[in-house]
Parts: C-alpha cells; structure tokens; sequence
C-alpha cells in the first residue's frame, strides 16, 4: 500500500524514486539549514488532514525541497522498499533493528552454512538486513530476501497482516532456529513477562492459580458495552488487572468449603520483561453490523511508563494454595501461556518484578519499585480501518533520543509533538461515537525498555562488530558496488528491436543492447553473433539500417557512420524506440543499396496474365514527389519490363485496387505511404483495352487477394483418402487435364466404395420396419454423389437433384403419412456450439444474440417474440410461462416457423445448387511431405477463394470425400485443437485465414426444422445424477411421444437399454437441473422451444406416467433425519396446484409425520442441492412464511425443484469434538468430489505463516 495515501484525505504525497530506492538528486528551491525542528518539512506517515504534520505533500510550498525530505544524510539510517503490502513487516523489522540488545544479539550468532542453506535461514538473512541497514549507501533495501526465508512466494506480498500477529509468528520462528544456541532462550529474556491468572474465595481466603506467560499485553480501548473508551495506557493497565467478584449464578466452586462461594477474579503481574509490548486493542467486532471495525478513540501514553503500580508486591502465596486451569473467560487469549518457554514451577510466584539475583531479600521489596521505569522508544502506527490501511513506525534512538518515522523508504526526523498526534481521537469530548469522527492514523503498538543502566546497552559500531560479521559488512560492501556498477552500465545501454532476415531461419527477432560508446561497426558485429549469423554469411555482406516493423519499412541506412557512437546514431539512451534496427545481407556479388530519409519502399508483384502468376515482391524504393511515368521508369529498370505498355496497381488496403493510369500524378496524390505494394503487368494482350473491373488483370488480383489455404483432413472411411495419383496443378492445360484424371480416378474409387456400402445397409436394413425413418442414425444411407466433371474447370462439381426423406411425422390425429412440404426435401444445417465459439467474421461474442433472422437459435414467430439466448435458454419458453400458458392457443404456424427458423439450404427457389450461381476459385493438392504434422494420406491442401459459401466448399469436396455433402460435416480445428462443426451453409470462409485446419467427419447433415439433439439419463438417486446416452434427431413438428418412438429402437442399439414408452419421460435440462417434463401431446417448436445442440433428460419412470397436464407440478423429495444425521432417497410427489398445504400433505402421506410436526426447507444449489450435514439442520430456510410455493423465498415454478422435509419433533444428532470433526472431514471430501462447495468455516484472510522447511507443502486438495 502506497505509504503516501491517506483514505479520505485531501492531499497524496507523490514520491520521486528509481526502482533501487535512489532519489534524484535535484538542488534544494531555498536553503532550509537555517530552519528550525518546528518549521523543517518533514515525512512521518501518511499525510494528515489538517496539513500540519507532513506538509511537504503541499506541491504550493514555495519552499519545496527533495533534499530536505529524502536525503540519507540527514538521519543517517536507510528504509525498506514496501514489496506490495508489507508495510507492516517494514515497521517491525525497523523496530527490531533500532532495538540494541536485539541487534547485538543477532550479530553474535554465526551461521554455519554447512549447517543450512543461507536462502532459507531466517536468522542469517535477518543478519544481512540489519547489517545493510547500518552500512549501505542505498535510501533503501529491499526485503525480499527475508520473506523468501520465510518461505513466501510473491503472493504474500499482496497479503496485509496484523503487525502483533507477525512479531509473534516471528518469534516462534526465531526461537525455532535458535535451539541449541546461544541465543536460544534470547525472545524469553528480552520480550517473556509472567502474570498470575487466580480465583480467591471470599468466605475463606482459599485462592486457586496458575502463571502464565507472556510477550506483549494486549489493552482494551473501549470495554465491551460500554460508551466510554479508556483515556491512557495507565488507565487500561489498571482494569486489566483490576479483580471481577463472582456472585449470583456466577459463583466459584470453592475446593475447601466444598460449596459454590463468591469469589474474586483477576490477574496480577509477577515479571516484567525487559523490553515491554503493548498491544493497544483498536480492532473490534460491532455486533450490530456484524462488521469488523476500528476503534480511533483517544489514548495516551507517557514517555516514561512506571510499572510499578500493576506489579504484585504481596507474597500472598498459601501453602494450601493449588494451581489449577479455572483461569476465566475473559483473560483466554490476551494472555497466553507460551508453549516455546519453560516449565515453571510454583516457587516461581515469589519471583516478583524484574528478576536481581544478586540482591537480598530485603531489597526486593524495595528495589523493583525503583527499577520499574520503561522508556517509550517505538510507537508502531496503523493509518486506515479494519478492512485494510497502513502501517510505519517512529521510533527513538538510543544514541541520541532523535525520534524518526520510518515510513518504508522514507526516513524522515519528528518531534515528540508528531508522537503526541498518534493518541488517536478528536479535540472533543470522548462520546460514544466520537471514533467515528476521529483521525484514522493512531497508535497500535507501543514498544518500551526498562531504564536500567547496568543492562542498557549500546549500539555497536561497525570497528566492534564480531569477525563474521565484518566479513559479511565487506561482501556485501563488495556486491553493492557491483550492483552500482552494474546499474550504471544499464543507464548507460541502449536496448533496442532488431530484426533480421536470416537465409535459414527466415525472420528472426532480438534484442540488442549495446553500450552507448561503442561505434556502429562494433554494434553490428554483436548484431551478427546475436542472429546467429556466423558461418552463413560473411560480416562484410551485413550492415545495420533503420527499420520500421509495422510498416515493414527500411527508413534508412547509415553510409560512412561506421565509426559513430551508437548513442548520437539512435538519439541517446531511452527506455523504448519509436523505429527498430534490422541487419540486412547481400549476397557477395551484391552492393548495398543506400537508403535515404524521406524514400518510401514499394514491394512489386509482377503479373503474368498468360500463366496466371504472381511472382514475389521485388523491393524497389521511390520518393513521393515523383510522377506516375517516373515511377514506371523506376520499376522498368528493377523488372525489365516495358514501360510504355506497363500497368500498374496499387493496393492502398485489404481488397482495395486502384489502377494507377493518371501519368503527371504524384504518388503522394495517388496514396503512397511510407512502405506500398503494387501489381505491374506489362503485356500486348488486349486485356488492357477493357475497362479495370472487367479486365483478368482484376480478376486475377481479385483472387489472388481472397485466396486462402485450408488444410483438410479427411475421415479415415473416406473412398478418396488413397491421393497419390494426384498431382499439384499447374497452369497450363496439360496440368488440368492430368487433376481431372486425378479427379476421375478419385470417383472411380468412390463408386466401388459406396457399392459395398450400399450393400452392407441394405442388408442390414432388410428386416426394417419400412414406415419408420431410416434417419435416426448419422452414418445411415449415405448418398453417392453423381458428379458431373465440367471441361471447363475440372475441380468444378454440380450437385445433382437428389431427394432426401421426409422424417417428420404428421401430428397425431392426421394420419401416419408423411407430409408433404416442399420444403422439406431442401438440405440444410443447424448451428452448432454457437455459444462456445462463433464460425462467423465477427467477435467471439456470438452474433446470434445481437440479430434474429439468422440463425436457428432464433425462435420463429415474430408473434409471440420468444428469443433464444446463446447457452440454449429462452426468454419466453414454455418453462418460463408453462402455468400461464397453459391452454393458450398458439399463433405460429408451420410455415412461418420453417420461414424465420434459419436453416439454410444448398439450393435456391428453382432447386438449382447455390454453387453454380457463381464460380469461386477452388484448388486441392496432397499435403507436402514439408509438413510433419499432419498425416499426408488423409490430408488435402485447399487453395479456395473465401468468398464461397460452406456449401459449395462442401459441394467442391465430395470426389475426395467420396459421398454427398449431406452425408459429411465439417468441424474447424482452432489453436488448442478444439473443434466446433460449421453449419451455416449460406455463410462465406470469410472468418477462416491461412493454414486454419479443417476436419471432415462423415455423418448425415441436417434437414430444415431439424436439430441435433443430446440425450441424457437422470438418475436422481446416484452418485453422478447425468449420464449420457446419445445423439440423436429431433424435428420441428414432430410431438414427444413420436421422438420416443424413434429413439427408443437408437437407445436399445447403442445402449442396450429396452424401455418402454409408457415408463420414459423426456424433461428439459438447465446444465444438470432437471426442468419441465414434456408431455406426450407437447409439439416441438409449438409448445416447446427447441434451439441447435439441445440437450434433454430421459427419466426411467417405476411406473406409468402421473404428469397430464400443465398446470400440475412435479417436485423432488428428500427426507432429512435429525437423529442418524443422514439423508433418504429422493421421492417424486405431483402436486395439482402450487400450495403449501398440498406439499404438506403430500409429505406427510409418504412419510407418516404428521402435518403439526412436519418441517420443509427448498434445496440451495444446482441439483442435487447437495450441502454438508453439518449445515441441513441449522442454515437451511425451514417453513417459510408463505401459502403458495411461486413466491419469495421458495419460487418453486417449475418442475424439478428440491425439498427437504424433516420431523420437527425429531432431536439431531449430539457428537463430540472429535466425532464432529471427523464428520466435518468425511463431508469435505465427500462435497469436493462432487463438485460441491464447502460453505461451512469460511475464511477470507489467508493466515500468516512462516515456513521453516523453506515452503508450504504442496497440497493440491489443501486449501
């Protein structure tokens, strides 16, 4: 958190730094040296709101100065880089750092690195730390190296902790270290104190106790209930040793008057530590808003805090006396018993005060009193709320009394009037909500040194550290001068883009950096070991040139700079270019052409009209200012070809061509820019005397820029898989002689196929009931195409007038005949995975959801308006508005359905294919063995003009197919090989591009009204309630009960499953909810809605069918049991209507509970609404207040929904500690393998943990 910002304030200090913590060095405004401590500028935190403290964040200062805030030399001391969040690590680390007899400490010990791995050594990197601190030149280090000790990754970073969590972690991380040491028992004798925890009877003076042990004590600023918070620290202190009296029901079972007594409660101090912590208690919990607050009252602290008052003088131990754990309620947690200590026995309670062995009896009642004066030397302040803020330290030197705030990087001189700020509160009275108003920036905790001068020690100066310390002050002396080192040399290197066009590896890309002394010729030799360029070509055949990658632009060269210094070459040292360096080659006969500023390249293509080619670019480079014929004369001369008779085309963009025909225009008038391409064509043909949108010089530049290259791997059935025998077409006639016969012989092939394909169903087919449709499998009847190869282009393939079935079935009440639509005998396609991924030119975003003429996701009638959304949900469907619309007629009619549907079809109005309308260029040619990834013996490379439609394109692929279009589809492959079917036959390749992979699989496309249709399994008592089944065919029109019909018979083939229609039911599926059940009479895109890749529950019912009718209502049971703490089977009841009283009735039929005693509760979640059993009883919403299930907080709409039901009368469950947390465990598992989320013991803070094996262990289950 950025240590300038105040939440709510008005002004931010902005703070100037390099990324080591180095400020600039900019000349102080006026001279501030003559300033008094009152009127210096100074940085303590976070900026106040009233601007007296802090003022340098005031830009308006007239008198604003770097120096005077950010100069080391001013303290004397160095900060830490804040890494993210880690403010409140800073101020604890500076706090122990300033503490001496800490630091002291921890230069004594020595690392052993044969012993551990200095990375993870929490001590030694702590060693570094400090001895960077106190010796580095830097205004601030960086902490990382500690938390890596640690075992922190960067995410902790981000994590902001309670700074009193972080010293007790830490200091059990330490002492863990430090065992068998010198400094084992070092947190004990600096940080331990020892308090009495006792109950005394007040009738006979029996005191029960215990001692504990502590490392800071934690005080109270407002006691619960009250409206008043405590006005000092010595206010705090006394109530917390102050005795409650238990009386009334509170009374205290007394051990020698074996009866309960009133008794007296408390806490008294034994030992105080030598450096004392106090934990001030700002963070509360208000009970009202069930919130975390921050309690900002008012509290203040002494400089100087004499103890003597809360320590106990009295030895009022009694040899009757007996320690115990009847401690109370309301010390548990603020008083710890710390298991890192020593055992103590009971002759430790006479060891009272600060611990003098060499004094008498006498004076240890007299001594401690005078001993008992602890010197305030840190104040950690937190700036912010409960939900987050931040933290820094001031704190006191104990060389000179200086104060400072150690603000992460800033380390800036205060007074103690900036101290006396951080009491927190208002200039007001100190009402109950006076916290509210105050000032978020107070004290959090408060650190204090007895004052004893015989234990009072000193920092040590650099010439007294130990000898491995001093080793460790001279290495990283040693590093931070190469770090520096190293730094300036990145300051002083120019890193920059470069490119290179190598001879074998083609384009590659780099990053140069070279100092900014070194010459253009030392640069280019770097350049040319950096692309690897040695051995290829000769240094003297490569020079550096000014190049712009998005324009694909040679700017310029630099001819007799060789010996300029890289820095004046490329306009000094900066963080990013505007223009790149490519390393350009010759060959050794070549001379390098000179570029010069202000020349635009041109890249020219030159046409062959006779063989229909396009040779590759030639670069030739011009200026704006020349003419059209000056131009011509450029290329002349680059081509060889005549000027006089020459064309040429300029393509200013994508499909845009302008013929260049205007001989006096400049080529600035005409659109040149800084990098153009142009077509030129210079023949005696009489191509030229027609106009430019007629001419094949058009066509073929048409062509050329729409062509793209699909690779097409065709299924492993297909007749025309075995490609040898075909050859790459070429241009001339002979090459499209010998594709045709590579065509023939492909048909050839296919025939023979299909023949024994033909036969194999016809066989297999014989015992069929003729009256069924023979469409319910994909891989039934696949058509042979007839082809028809045309002379005049050979790839060329007419689809002939073929008639596929009618497989829609007449409703019910009309007969069994077929209908006789016209329609219905067009070809057409669904769309598929529109909601995944578009096949369209357009976003990913699916345009289906922005247009409704287009698509068969679009519901028909413009009537009634039900839209289709992309994951296959309706805004109007007959779930939405099924017990409104019962017996609503409906307006649309088959006609108008098969109108708007959007299906497409292969063929126009005059059943002639869409292919033929016009001809787009279509070329297949084998895989190149080049190309390893791909299987050359299933694979074609298309060459095919993107303008055409999927149908044609499928209609060009049939001989290599080797069946009709209708019988195969195509599924584009994207970059992480998914797969989604194309099937909008009227729609263009607009949206595919160059080596896009495509994969043909065999199977029957769809007739129009037809949907591909997904069947699942419900199974509400399993483990995995979905389960699929097959794919299968509906169509509009057709009812329920004939889709059962036909997929029946599919089910028992491919499944083995023999069911009968009278104990299925089909229902709709949201994901894996079920929904409403569809009745036999419903009609498909008539009372149902039904969109592409629809997927539906086929439920296996124990007996006939009980749902006929809309208005009735079918909803999942489950009974809960208290006692067993267990779950039963799901049971289905229908209700007539949606009240409650039915549903209770209904339960308690099936159960035996009777209706006074029966509860229920709606499941929460996706089906099963499977929840802990630790939580059904308590947290679920039993009997809700309402008389109909539609309504708030049940909204029971629809079929599908999950109740639970218990007997109210029924006690749970009681377990144990144990037994619970056992259950608690089975029930995580039990619910993470499900999918399910664990909702019980919720926690939103990450913990704060120190790692001493270096890391967390890795747990993928652990959270």
């Amino acid at each position: 958190m950025s240590p300038g910002f105040e939440p709510g304030g008005k002004k931010n200090f902005l703070q100037l730094t390099d990324k080591d913590g180095e400020q600039p060095q900019i000349a102080s405004v006026t001279d501030s040296s003559g300033m008094d401590d009152s009127s210096q500028e100074r940085l303590i935190g976070p900026l106040p709101r009233d601007g007296t403290v802090g003022c340098s964040g005031d830009y308006s200062s007239s008198s604003y100065s770097y120096s005077s805030i950010l100069n080391k030399s001013e303290t004397g001391y160095v900060g830490l880089v804040n890494q993210a969040m880690t403010c409140y690590l800073n101020s604890l680390l500076q706090t122990l750092f300033m503490t001496p007899e800490f630091r002291n400490a921890l230069y004594n010990w020595e690392f052993e690195e044969s012993e551990e791995d200095p990375v993870t050594s929490i001590p030694y990197q702590l060693q570094r730390l400090f001895v960077l601190l106190q010796t580095s030149k830097k205004r601030a280090i960086e902490t990382t190296d500690v938390t890596r000790s640690f075992g922190w990754d960067s995410s902790e970073a981000w994590q902001q902790h309670d700074i009193q969590e972080l010293c007790r972690v830490m200091f059990d991380a330490l002492e863990q270290k430090w065992k068998q040491t010198e400094q084992a028992d070092l947190i004990n004798q600096l940080y331990q104190g020892k308090l009495k925890d006792y109950v005394r009877c007040l009738e006979c003076g029996y005191e029960s106790w215990r001692i504990d042990t502590y490392l800071d004590i934690p005080l109270v600023i407002r006691p619960f209930g009250a409206s008043q918070a405590y006005g000092s620290v010595e206010e705090a202190l006394q109530a917390f040793v102050q005795p409650e009296t238990l009386d009334g029901p509170n009374q205290y079972f007394c051990e020698r008057c074996k009866k309960k007594c009133d008794a007296r409660k408390g806490l008294r101090f034994l030992h105080f530590p030598y450096l004392l912590t106090l934990q001030l208690k700002r963070f509360d919990f208000d009970y009202t808003t069930m919130h975390r607050i921050k309690l900002n009252d008012r509290m203040t602290f002494p400089e100087e805090l004499d103890m003597s008052p809360f320590i106990d003088v009295e030895d009022e131990k009694s040899p009757q006396t007996e320690s115990c754990t009847d401690s109370g309620a309301e010390n548990e947690g603020s008083c710890h018993s710390d298991q890192m200590s020593n055992d103590f026995s009971t002759d430790d309670c006479v060891d009272e005060g600060i611990c003098l062995d060499s004094t008498s009896s006498t004076e240890r009642v007299l001594k401690p009193k005078n001993l008992l004066t602890f010197e305030l030397f840190s104040v950690m302040v937190h700036s912010g709320s409960a939900a987050g803020g931040h933290y820094y330290a001031c704190i006191k030197s104990f060389s000179d009394g200086q104060w400072c705030s150690f603000n992460d990087q800033h380390v800036s001189k205060i007074t103690q009037d900036d101290i006396r700020k951080t009491y927190g509160g208002s200039s007001g009275s100190r009402g109950y909500y006076s916290s509210a108003f105050a000032s978020s920036t107070n004290a959090y905790m408060l650190i204090y040194r007895l004052k004893d001068p015989s234990r009072n020690a000193k920092y040590l100066a650099v010439d007294d550290l130990p000898e491995h310390i001093k080793t460790l002050v001279l290495k990283e002396k040693q590093s931070e001068e190469q770090e520096k080192r190293q730094r300036e040399i990145e300051r002083n290197t120019c890193k920059i883009k470069l490119f290179c066009v190598h001879p074998v590896k083609m384009m590659m890309e780099s990053k140069l950096e070279v100092h900014k002394d070194k010459t253009l010729r030392e640069a280019t030799e770097m350049a040319y070991k950096l692309m690897e360029m040695e051995g290829v070509v000769s240094l003297d055949c490569c020079r550096l040139v000014k190049y712009d990658e998005f324009h694909e632009y040679l700017e310029r060269s630099y001819e007799g700079e060789e010996d300029t210094p890289m820095g004046l070459l490329l306009g000094g040292v900066k963080s990013s270019y505007m223009f790149d360096l490519l390393l350009e080659t010759r060959r050794p006969e070549q001379v390098f052409q000179p570029y010069k500023p202000g020349e635009v390249m041109v890249k020219v293509h030159v046409v062959d009209l006779k063989t229909e080619t396009i040779a590759s670019p030639i670069s030739v480079r011009a200026y704006l200012n020349q003419t059209i014929t000056e131009f011509k004369q450029l290329i002349a001369q680059a081509t060889g070809l005549c000027a006089e008779t020459m064309r040429v085309v300029l393509e200013r963009c994508y499909n845009d061509l302008r013929l260049l025909y205007v001989p006096n225009k400049t080529l600035k008038a005409e659109g040149f820019f800084r990098s153009n391409k142009v077509f030129v064509e210079s023949s005696e043909l009489t191509d030229h005397e027609v106009a430019f949108a007629d001419s094949l010089l058009w066509k073929l530049l048409d062509r050329h820029g729409n062509t793209i290259r699909l690779l097409v791997l065709l299924p492993e059935q297909s007749p025309g898989t075995n490609r040898t025998l075909c050859q790459k077409v070429g241009g001339d006639s002979d090459g499209q002689e010998g594709d045709r016969k590579c065509v023939e012989a492909i048909l050839e092939k296919s025939t023979e196929k299909l023949k024994s394909l033909s036969l194999q169903q016809q066989q297999s087919s014989s015992t069929s009931d003729s009256q069924k449709s023979s469409d319910t499998s994909d891989f039934e009847h696949i058509e042979s195409p007839n082809h028809d190869v045309d002379s005049n282009s050979s790839l060329h393939v007419a689809a002939d007038s073929r008639e596929l079935e009618n497989r829609i079935r007449t409703p019910a009440g009309s007969g069994a005949g077929n209908s006789s639509d016209p329609d219905n005998h067009f070809t057409c396609e669904e769309r598929s995975d529109s909601e995944v991924n578009n096949d369209r030119s357009t976003s990913s975003v699916d345009s289906d959801i922005l247009s409704s003429s287009h698509s068969s996701d679009t519901l028909c009638n413009a009537d009634s308006g039900p839209i289709q959304l992309a994951n296959g949900l309706d805004s109007h469907s007959i779930t939405s508005s099924r017990r409104s619309k019962a017996h609503e007629g409906k307006k649309e009619t088959w006609d108008t359905a098969e109108e708007d549907s959007g299906t497409d079809s292969e063929y126009d109005d005059n059943g002639k294919s869409k292919a033929e309308a016009q001809y787009l260029y279509f070329r297949a040619e084998p895989c190149s063995q080049d190309d390893v990834s791909l299987d050359t013996q299933k694979c074609l490379v298309i060459h095919v003009d993107k303008r055409i439609t999927l149908a044609a394109f499928k209609q060009n692929l049939e001989p290599y197919v080797g069946v009709a279009s209708t019988q195969f589809k195509v599924f584009r492959v994207y970059a992480n090989n998914q797969e989604f079917e194309s099937v909008r036959l009227n729609e263009t390749l607009s949206s595919f591009s160059d080596d896009n992979k495509i994969t043909i699989r065999l199977g029957r496309a769809l007739k129009k009204g037809e949907y591909r249709v997904k069947v699942y399994q419900l199974l509400v008592n399993e483990p995995e309630p979905c389960k699929f089944l097959v794919d299968t065919v509906f169509a509009k029109g057709m009812t329920v009960r004939q889709s059962k019909e036909e997929l029946l018979p599919q089910l028992k083939e491919q499944t083995k499953l023999d069911l009968s229609i009278d104990r299925v039911r089909l229902r709709k599926k949201t994901w894996k909810n079920p929904g409403t059940v569809f009745l036999d009479y419903h009609v498909y895109e008539e009372d149902i809605s039904i969109s592409s890749n629809w997927e539906v529950f086929l439920e296996v019912l124990d007996e006939p069918e009980k749902m006929k009718s809309m208005s009735q209502l079918a909803v999942l049971t489950r009974r809960w049991n208290p006692a067993t703490m267990k779950l039963g089977p799901f049971q289905e009841v229908i209700l007539e209507s949606s009240g409650v009283e039915e549903l209770k009735e209904k339960l308690s039929e099936i159960s035996g509970i009777p209706l006074d005693n029966l509860d229920f509760a709606k499941g929460r979640g996706t089906f099963p609404c499977d929840i802990s059993v630790l939580e059904i009883h308590q947290d679920l919403d039993w009997n809700p207040k309402v008389s109909t299930l539609n309504v708030w907080p049940l909204y029971i709409c629809d079929d599908g929904a999950v109740v639970l039901y218990r007997d109210s009368t029924e006690e749970p469950l009681e377990l144990s500690e144990d037994e619970r947390n056992e259950l608690m465990k089975k029930e995580s598992s039990r619910l993470l393998k499900t999918g399910h989320r664990v909702s019980y013991s919720p926690r939103k803070e990450k913990a704060l943990k120190i790692y001493l094996d270096g890391g967390p262990a890795k747990d993928s289950g652990h959270d």
